[in-house]
């Protein structure tokens, strides 16, 4: 009785097509399937590696003493595995350059759902310049980057390859050219901005709160002990995969769910109109009192074994719920819980004095501003501490 909203696709559209973010019926029925072996767990193992390397290639800039913009951090190194993933070692040259058209994208949806008035596209302002451009130089490397696969027959892991091989013997044919566009896009831009928010709000939540600090860095040194994870390595970080999953509680990377009638329905004894806007308000609803225990509070305990049972079906929505969620979720966890444990094993990060973190909602749930935090290497820290 449901489809995505009007608004949802005016704000995305440019840039998602029809990939799985707005589809809808038989074509996001086909192509859900058809990108289903690109999120196998084999397919996962693969990815994790590029998620280590490219984690470890990060730290070793890191330096003790130095203060990062740990936002923008996350955001370059969840970018750089996110391009790996999808492109392999046709990595594109000018990553910086693609980085600047993400942003601009999102901006340009963001100003789209937000604003009251609808500015046309083709209306030559400054957002609409930017964002036309950006558009065009993704289609550009993305078309460049299908057309090899296409033309190519070496077997490769990336997740482009995955679709393409997995899409040429669909009743004959696969995925156009256009639909490999769309999706592509659509995973590019959605699996690097959420998770970089992901991150940051947790390292900025746990130099808050010490007691957790202390406790992951008893169970990555139990666990690790000083050596970079591995896939199967997760299976043993409870506590790692406690943490993120309480960060993205208190700050959802998607703040809404929205949805729209093709009928008039009745909700709760409310009459709701056929082509009405319903807005399912995550940030609210994973702080709500009815499902958590003082609810702002930063407490990953509440995600220890058999969370699943206490905690209401759709009370937790971090990756949405039903037949249409997320589909990279698992490769979002993943990642995420790699990147905590690799960066925390070796380095602390505190916030620098005198800032002040807020959130901000734009299409995702970020901080209005720059989070600034000082490096100290853990083993600096531990011999501060009196154990090393």
């Amino acid at each position: 009785k449901y489809r995505k909203p009007e608004l949802l696709k005016h704000a995305f559209g440019p840039f998602a097509g029809e990939g799985l973010l707005v589809s809808e019926g038989a074509v996001w029925k086909r192509q859900r399937k058809l990108m289903q072996p690109a999120f196998h767990h084999r397919q996962l193992a693969a990815y994790s590696q590029v998620m280590v390397t490219q984690t470890l290639q990060l730290l070793d800039s890191f330096a003790g003493g130095q203060v990062r913009e740990i936002s923008g951090e996350m955001a370059e190194l969840t970018l750089n595995i996110v391009a790996q993933c999808l492109f392999g070692e046709e990595l594109p040259s000018e990553l910086p350059e693609i980085r600047g058209a993400m942003v601009a994208m999102l901006a340009a949806a963001s100003r789209r759902v937000n604003s009251i008035l609808r500015m046309p596209r083709w209306v030559p302002n400054a957002g609409n310049i930017r964002e036309m451009r950006a558009l065009a130089k993704m289609d550009e490397v993305v078309r460049v980057l299908i057309e090899s696969r296409r033309n190519s027959e070496k077997q490769r892991e990336d997740l482009l390859s995955v679709l393409v091989a997995a899409t040429a013997g669909e009743n004959g044919g696969g995925m156009s050219d256009k639909q490999l566009r769309d999706e592509m896009l659509t995973l590019f831009l959605a699996g690097h901005e959420t998770t970089a928010n992901a991150l940051t709000w947790t390292w900025f939540l746990l130099s808050q709160h010490p007691e957790v600090e202390a406790k992951l860095h008893e169970e990555l040194d139990r666990e690790l002990g000083g050596r970079a994870p591995e896939v199967a390595d997760l299976a043993k970080l409870p506590y790692t995969e406690m943490v993120i999953r309480e960060s993205m509680r208190l700050y959802p990377p998607a703040p809404a769910v929205a949805r729209e009638p093709i009928e008039d329905v009745t909700i709760a004894g409310y009459l709701v109109r056929a082509g009405s806007l319903l807005s399912i308000n995550t940030y609210a609803l994973q702080r709500d009192t009815r499902f958590y225990a003082d609810p702002e509070r930063f407490d990953p305990e509440r995600f220890s074994a058999g969370w699943e049972e206490r905690i209401p079906r759709y009370a937790y929505l971090p990756f949405g719920g039903g037949p249409r969620v997320c589909i990279g979720s698992a490769f979002a966890m993943m990642e995420a819980r790699l990147i905590l444990a690799m960066v925390a094993e070796r380095y602390k990060l505190t916030l620098e004095p005198d800032q002040r973190v807020e959130p901000m909602q734009v299409i995702t749930v970020k901080p209005r501003g720059p989070v600034r935090m000082k490096v100290a290497q853990q083993a600096e820290v531990n011999r501060g501490r009196g154990f090393g």
